[in-house]
């Protein structure tokens, strides 16, 4: 699955036109799936439709005139100016007797449900006069909102905040980077010639049937050394501060993930957990012997993080660069070595390794990960929501997580993980995608579980539950209709 700009997914409607297919029945799939969830949602509630003039504004249309031949009570507010397929919705709808009235005297009361087919994927620019006064007037309703195929405004501001939306043919980058206006999501097919949907120059989406085939398996033969070793290297300790948690949870990370056998390269001192780890207490940053196939090297490393990420380049093993061994020195030289390597910043470390600010790198995720994996020539996880991994022009964005993640560890549980799936055989930027996939999946389990409040540990422990769920292709963050 690819995730499309919506420059692609209008360049993939003319294109389906070109080829000769006709665009009113891309409209009516639309109208038809619309109807669905509409129905899915909200049963026989009362529906606003809200309609454009473009082509979202036809769905809307098309969205109403299905609801009202299903008995649902539709009241539809147009814009005037339709042509094209939109105007034969019109046609449609005004054949039947509903009639249209006015956007601009557009109204609404309790116990109705507002459909937002205004702008879609049509938009140039924030919103101005009218429109954006209509899309406040909207968000303030406090009524329940099916936007279709995207909240109208976005990406700019001020856009609608929607209960719920339905993407038409392709998820669009917006419905990843900005989740929290998109409500619960859902896909429709609408029967946009497939060819037109297998963009390879696009993103792509983790979805189960990508990533399930890639889940190492185990033999009857296997035992501990057989399926995959660790090295944990990191923590600090210094004369009034210690970091000690850190490399723990990377360690429970890898062994959750599958890891057969995990050691410990940590400061003396250091609490022994988890108990089936081999311990190698060191006074200061070493590389102890150790029999493994995959490192994670700088959690919790603080003034020690650059030492431990040089001790580990030793090894020449495949590397899990985390936290205080993110440094472009350190970056460069496993580049010049070409040691295969992951790694993992969050905003503040990929604008550091970049020479960006941070909030340049949380506004387009995306192109950051990209620029980062060029630069360094390794491969990237942008952690964030959504986390996005890249290696050379290959760029994964995953659709698992949630904010009950943004707690202390879980990105350290999160190298661990990368690192056992590495040991295990798999390819850093396969490792990568399928990790953080199960590492955000495993939050959304917890999180419909407990909501907020979770900690690292029980991320960790979780990881075999969202295994086991993709195992079954389960786990899709989104609903297929």
């Amino acid at each position: 699955m690819r995730l499309f700009t919506p420059e692609a997914m209008r360049e993939a409607d003319g294109k389906a036109a070109e080829m000769g297919y006709p665009t009113l029945l891309l409209m009516e799939w639309a109208g038809m799936k619309a109807a669905l969830v509409y129905r899915e949602l909200f049963g026989d509630a009362p529906a606003v439709v809200l309609a454009g003039k473009g082509n979202n504004g036809g769905d809307g249309l098309a969205l109403a005139r299905h609801l009202h031949l299903g008995g649902v009570p539709v009241r539809v507010h147009a814009a005037s100016g339709q042509g094209g397929d939109a105007l034969l919705m019109r046609q449609a709808l005004e054949a039947l007797g509903l009639p249209l009235l006015p956007l601009e005297e557009a109204s609404w009361g309790a116990g109705e449900v507002l459909v937002d087919a205004l702008f879609g994927t049509g938009l140039k620019g924030p919103l101005e006069g009218f429109y954006a006064g209509l899309v406040e007037r909207v968000n303030a309703s406090s009524l329940p909102v099916l936007a279709l195929d995207l909240p109208s405004g976005l990406p700019f501001t001020p856009h609608v905040r929607a209960t719920a939306t339905l993407a038409f043919a392709a998820l669009k980058t917006p419905h990843l980077l900005h989740r929290e206006a998109c409500g619960k999501l859902f896909l429709a097919e609408i029967g946009l010639p497939k060819a037109l949907l297998e963009r390879e120059d696009l993103p792509e989406v983790a979805t189960p049937q990508a990533l399930k085939p890639l889940l190492p398996r185990r033999p009857l033969t296997a035992h501990k050394g057989s399926v995959g070793r660790v090295g944990v290297l990191g923590g600090y300790r210094g004369d009034t501060l210690r970091y000690a948690g850190a490399p723990i949870l990377a360690a429970l990370g890898a062994y959750r993930m599958g890891a057969g056998l995990v050691h410990l390269a940590v400061p003396e001192g250091t609490p022994l957990e988890p108990l089936e780890a081999v311990f190698h207490p060191v006074p200061a940053p070493a590389l102890p012997p150790m029999r493994v196939e995959a490192l994670a090297v700088g959690m919790g490393g603080g003034p020690w993080g650059k030492a431990w990420a040089l001790e580990a380049l030793k090894a020449g093993l495949p590397t899990v660069l985390d936290a205080d061994a993110l440094h472009p020195e350190v970056v460069a030289l496993y580049r010049q070595a070409g040691v295969k390597a992951v790694l993992t910043p969050h905003a503040g470390e990929a604008g550091r390794l970049l020479g960006l600010p941070p909030e340049e790198v949380t506004q387009d995720p995306l192109a950051a990960a990209r620029a980062l994996a060029e630069a360094t020539g390794l491969t990237v996880v942008l952690k964030g929501n959504p986390t996005v991994v890249a290696e050379g022009k290959r760029l994964s964005v995953n659709p698992t997580g949630n904010p009950a993640l943004a707690t202390g560890g879980t990105g350290d549980v999160l190298s661990g993980a990368i690192a056992a799936l590495m040991a295990a055989g798999l390819a850093p930027f396969d490792a990568a995608r399928l990790a953080v996939y199960l590492h955000g999946l495993a939050g959304d389990l917890l999180a419909e579980e407990r909501g907020v409040g979770l900690l690292a540990r029980e991320v960790a422990e979780a990881l075999p539950r969202a295994r086991r769920a993709l195992e079954k292709g389960l786990g899709l963050p989104f609903a297929l209709v």
